[in-house]
């Protein structure tokens, strides 16, 4: 999972790529760092063309806030450059991979 800097990066990132997940963290976020191997892990396997993508919304200039994100962690998750689904704070892994499975086969398959 690449990490971004700011979140102009990346908007840039939205627009390049057909499916990506955006997790957005932080330094001080224990569930963060617990959860992004593992959805990392779990999209790499069963969606193997999404791309990810990793935003610290505590760097400085990464002003989070910006994409509407005010808790973390949060997972948006974007098809042709439109957010398609959006996770804050209490989800699952399977929850996020639930809600990429039917875009990703319409856009994909």
């Amino acid at each position: 999972m690449q990490t971004v800097d700011s979140v102009e990066a990346c908007e840039i990132e939205v627009q390049k790529h057909p499916g990506l997940v955006v997790l957005y963290g932080g330094k001080d976020c224990q569930v963060c760092h617990a959860l992004k191997p593992k959805l990392q892990a779990a999209v790499t396997e069963q969606f193997p063309r999404m791309q990810m993508r990793y935003l610290d919304c505590h760097q400085p200039g990464a002003m989070c806030a910006q994409s509407g994100v005010m808790s973390l962690p949060t997972v948006q998750i974007y098809f042709n450059g439109q957010k398609s689904f959006e996770a804050v704070r209490t989800f699952s892994v399977a929850s996020v991979l639930a809600a990429i499975e039917r875009p990703y086969k319409l856009l994909f398959d």
